[in-house]
């Protein structure tokens, strides 16, 4: 595409050189850049493309996106504001707008996201569409899967992978939608349909520093991406049984679809029952209502199913292709994900790295013990993650201390960190509930009274839980999903959740 062409609707403050050249590509890494590219210099978390521009150039740049830097004479620069706006924008017009040719949906909150994105992807796969998504797990179309670097990835990344999307046949996509990814503007110039808002707690803070800019960056999908869209149609959903379900809609002059549990929402359930074979449950909505028998478990996920459901309607789907949707998904990858074993014991492995997630989870496995009338005990497994909010680590110790009857406490990707002292900032948040420390010589008596262990090797501590655990205990396993790998120091070691509890039940 010609570079003027590119450059339409971009916020530039001046160009050094010819415009009328034929650009062969994007690149916003040096090493990505062919003969005849556009090179964006971006700034990064840890590098600055400004420093590589020299290296694009030899490399056969033939213009060069970037904020500030010296003139050249040979190669055509062009000064922007903001580089990451800039590469948005002509990253979607050289994959010629495919967002305005497809449906896409947008989700975004702080837990919950994938989940709703499967739900979601059932329920559009049943009425017949080619689905595509974006997400935390994986890019995924009909017979291809990209590996998720990012849940929102790149803005150029995310436009070719829409264009590719859209010539294999996919007319929906639906979207995890990050606050990174809001914030670092990774999605303009994507043309949305629908907003999805989920929940919000406190996450990111290592980032985002405030948990005002926090939500401002959730918002953004609502009050900027969705209302700038040009599509005809468009609307609005979100959770208000959620303190912040009518501020994320404000201004969004939109229909909007409310779901939750009370009697004045949109879409909503009742005749309520949990157990560990799922959610059964009356959903009200609109357009009728329908009975509904899911094999997904806890109260979060009926929420999950609310929100799904509440799209379906957006997207103008009958109640009968939404109940078929929802009851075909049976279980999501690293998603409160049962590893099956004939020792009577339930063994979860969960995404939960936040505090609110972890919460959400254990408050539902309780639920399923009550409702089930049995005695069981809880073991929580868990860790925080090393160079990242810290301020939420001693707020995970008092979630799994209060909910846990014992908790095995151990490392996550410690990468950076020392694991001990991340384990020392969770620990703090047990003296809440005067929490007793254990030791592995001496667990006889660990069923009379609540504690927790300190066990840093994720492994041996996951092997603890598993064997002390008696027939209708539960051992949650939180905090990695379905990661298969962990980061200790810089490197990414193989490691899944699932296939050490699998070991684990083996030598039991």
């Amino acid at each position: 595409m010609e570079l003027n062409k590119l450059l339409e609707g971009v916020d530039v403050r001046r160009i050094v050189g010819e415009t009328r050249k034929e650009i062969q590509g994007i690149a916003y890494h040096s090493k990505d850049v062919r003969p005849g590219f556009l090179f964006a210099a971006i700034r990064g978390f840890e590098t600055d493309g400004h420093h590589f521009i020299d290296d694009a150039i030899e490399r056969g740049a033939e213009a060069i996106l970037l904020e500030e830097g010296p003139e050249t004479k040979d190669r055509t620069l062009i000064f922007v504001p903001n580089s990451r706006q800039a590469l948005a924008r002509v990253s979607a017009a050289f994959y010629r707008n495919p967002s305005s040719q497809i449906s896409l949906v947008g989700i975004t909150g702080t837990n919950g996201k994938t989940t709703t994105s499967f739900l979601l992807e059932s329920i559009l796969n049943k009425a017949g569409f080619s689905v595509g998504v974006i997400g935390t797990i994986n890019y995924r179309y009909p017979q291809k899967v990209l590996p998720a670097s990012n849940t929102t990835p790149e803005s150029l990344d995310l436009q070719r992978i829409l264009r590719e999307m859209l010539e294999e046949g996919v007319s929906y996509v639906v979207m995890e939608v990050s606050s990174h990814g809001l914030d670092l503007d990774r999605v303009l110039g994507c043309e949305f349909d629908g907003a999805i808002f989920t929940n919000f707690t406190s996450d990111h803070l290592d980032y985002h520093q405030t948990l005002e800019r926090y939500f401002e960056s959730k918002r953004k999908l609502f009050s900027q991406f969705l209302m700038n869209s040009q599509k005809k149609g468009r609307f609005a959903v979100t959770n208000v049984d959620d303190p912040k379900g009518e501020e994320i809609v404000r201004g969004v002059d939109l229909p909007i679809l409310r779901y939750g549990l009370g009697p004045s929402c949109d879409i909503s359930a009742r005749e309520i029952n949990l157990s560990f074979e799922g959610i059964s449950c009356q959903i009200d909505t609109p357009k009728g209502g329908f009975s509904l028998c899911s094999k997904l478990t806890g109260r979060f996920n009926l929420y999950n199913i609310l929100a799904a459901v509440a799209t379906g309607l957006g997207l103008g789907l009958s109640v009968e292709v939404l109940k078929e949707g929802v009851e075909g998904v049976e279980g999501i990858s690293g998603r409160v994900e049962k590893v099956e074993n004939q020792k009577g014991i339930h063994v979860i492995v969960d995404y939960a790295h936040t505090y609110d997630a972890l919460e959400r989870v254990l408050l539902g496995l309780k639920d399923t013990l009550t409702s089930s009338q049995t005695s069981g005990k809880i073991i929580t497994v868990f860790g925080c993650g090393g160079n990242r909010d810290r301020t939420k680590r001693p707020r995970m110790g008092e979630v799994a201390a209060r909910y846990s009857d014992l908790v095995v406490l151990t490392s996550d990707n410690p990468r950076t960190e020392d694991p001990l002292s991340i384990i020392g900032e969770v620990e703090q948040g047990f003296h809440l509930h005067s929490l007793e420390e254990w030791y592995q010589d001496r667990m006889e008596t660990w069923r009379i009274r609540k504690g927790y262990l300190k066990i840093p090797d994720r492994r041996e501590a996951i092997r603890m839980a598993i064997r002390i655990a008696h027939p209708g205990d539960i051992v949650l396993i939180a905090g990695k999903g379905h990661e298969d790998y962990q980061i200790i120091g810089k490197k990414k070691i193989p490691f899944d959740d699932r296939i050490e509890a699998r070991k684990a039940l083996e030598e039991k």
